[in-house]
């Protein structure tokens, strides 16, 4: 594998970080030095991993939490291992059972759209199946901030209090409750550098960590999960916890300009970002600030996402195959669809989404990419009460239309917006990558991928990179950072350039690349956030 772009000198906020016994990059620096503590303690990439996200869930309750989805790529003795840790929906729903209530649709907040939670569970597997250390060890990091207290970092903060001023208006029925008695407990969100506690938020590690996950969907904590539940007739029962279980799967891949990237498959969106590469595959580039570069990569976006959003879905019930979707023949039909103006595809507006990342990193070769989200921030505003447990609200996702490839179903798993990425050369592991943020996701993971392969940025400069956003119709939102001749030029083609002032609207990554001649490891991270990585 070639190296030239670690040395390509592009103007980056920061430097590329460069190591070799281990590295963990992320989004907080607290959770970045728990997972650089457990390998230094004997643990793995995969023992840093579980660490790093038990810690985020305390330290960035604004993306992430106990009550949400996780998936994962891991790369160990020269295998890649995908794990789809994402939750059903409860076997009781239904669209005939909504519209007997009166819904037309799906609600953002309250017990309709809490699925069941793969979090947990997802750690329990990651440790079973692949850590060195027993899975209390590796919360012992989160159990300590949980209890003890964390100082509230200053991007935390401006996310915090956005959702406290949000659920203040509008979560006033009494199940609310308990969301702020968690994270308002002054009646307030905490100001930066403020210590925030959650001794409920300990607790439930603790058993989490003693029962190997258990309890979570068969033990003490399953019981007042599924008791909170039935209080507000909540469709998740105790049954629905204890039928889960994490499926290990097959990654799904594109070759592009010689290197293969990784996605886990539906029910993730990650089939958008291949899908989009597949398409650009047939197109030379010749440097990057070209607006006739960036065109293509948004029409290729657009063109993937109206795909995605009609045919993606628990994976048993998608009425096309990945296969077809994936291959050189559709992405050619897809391409020629491409011309001088902008297309008007036809798939709904993205909401945004809240979610962390993280990629690991060891001396033994082993590498992780990892993510988990609550979706939405906070999710659904529902705290199970003394537990510090956030539920994830991942079922506003599905459709209503009992037509459509991702209707609701009881037992279904929705079509899911967070998505780890991985990339490899010739039967190696390049390393781990991702971008966080909803329907952002696929479409950073395009722009990081093409920045490095295509442009041979390294991994920072490739996270620094001025970004764009495709929302809908012909609307691209671009970063006030991104050149004024290049918006102006991509408007003369038909686009509907935006300037987006809000940081947060274009995700938040982080990238490992290791260096096969070498062994040395170089690490991305997000300038976009509280970003850290973590090394020895």
């Amino acid at each position: 594998m070639t190296t030239d772009y670690l040395h390509y000198p592009y103007a980056s906020q920061r430097m590329t970080t460069v190591a070799n016994k281990g590295m963990v990059a992320t989004s907080q620096p607290l959770a970045a030095q728990a997972g650089l503590d457990i390998l230094k303690k004997g643990g793995n990439a995969i023992d840093a991993a579980i660490a790093t996200a038990a810690v985020l869930t305390v330290v960035e309750p604004t993306s992430n939490g106990i009550g949400g989805d996780a998936f994962a790529l891991v790369w160990t003795k020269g295998q890649l291992h995908g794990l789809n840790g994402s939750g059903p929906s409860p076997k009781s729903i239904s669209i005939e059972s909504l519209k007997e209530r009166g819904y037309d649709e799906i609600p953002k907040f309250g017990w309709i759209p809490v699925t069941v939670p793969g979090v947990p569970a997802s750690w329990a597997e990651l440790s079973r199946r692949f850590g060195k250390l027993s899975l209390r060890e590796t919360l012992e990091p989160a159990i300590h901030y949980a209890e003890e207290g964390f100082p509230v970092s200053p991007i935390l903060s401006k996310f915090w209090q956005n959702a406290h001023a949000q659920f203040k208006g509008i979560l006033t029925d009494d199940e609310f409750t308990h969301w702020f008695e968690t994270f308002a407990p002054e009646g307030r969100a905490p100001e930066v550098g403020e210590i925030f506690r959650s001794k409920g938020h300990a607790e439930t590690l603790k058993e989490i960590g003693d029962t190997d996950g258990k309890s979570f969907y068969r033990g003490a904590i399953a019981e007042k999960i599924a008791a909170f539940s039935a209080k507000y007739n909540g469709y998740l029962s105790e049954e629905d916890l204890a039928s889960f279980q994490p499926e290990w799967v097959d990654p799904i891949s594109v070759s592009y300009r010689g290197y293969d990237v990784w996605e886990i498959p539906p029910n993730g969106q990650g089939l958008i970002a291949l899908s989009a590469l597949n398409i650009l595959n047939g197109f030379e580039f010749d440097h990057k600030e070209s607006a006739e570069t960036y065109h293509k990569h948004i029409e290729s976006m657009k063109l993937a996402f109206a795909d995605g959003q009609k045919y993606i879905t628990d994976h048993e019930q998608m009425s096309v195959a990945v296969d077809d979707l994936l291959s050189e023949s559709y992405g050619e039909s897809r391409r020629a669809l491409i011309g001088d103006e902008a297309l008007m595809p036809s798939p709904g507006q993205p909401p945004k989404g809240g979610t962390v990342y993280l990629a690991t990193a060891d001396a033994e070769g082993n590498m992780v990419s990892f993510i988990q989200s609550n979706y939405m921030g906070f999710g659904s505003g529902l705290v199970v009460p003394g537990t510090g447990i956030a539920l994830q609200n991942r079922g506003h996702n599905f459709s209503m239309d009992p037509e459509h490839d991702n209707a609701l179903a009881g037992g279904k798993r929705t079509y899911h917006t967070i998505i780890p990425g991985f990339l490899s050369k010739n039967g190696e592991a390049v390393g781990p990558f991702g971008v966080m943020g909803g329907f952002m996701q696929p479409q950073g993971h395009l722009q990081v991928i093409t920045n490095m392969i295509d442009f041979n940025l390294n991994p920072q400069a490739a996270l620094d990179a001025p970004r764009w956003q495709w929302v809908e119709g012909k609307r691209v939102w671009v970063e006030s950072t991104f050149p004024s001749y290049l918006a102006e030029a991509l408007s003369r083609k038909g686009h509907k350039i935006e300037v987006q002032l809000e940081k947060g609207a274009f995700g938040r990554g982080q990238i490992i690349w290791r260096d096969h001649q070498s062994g040395t490891l170089f690490g991305g991270t997000e300038s976009r956030t509280d970003g850290t990585i973590a090394a020895y």
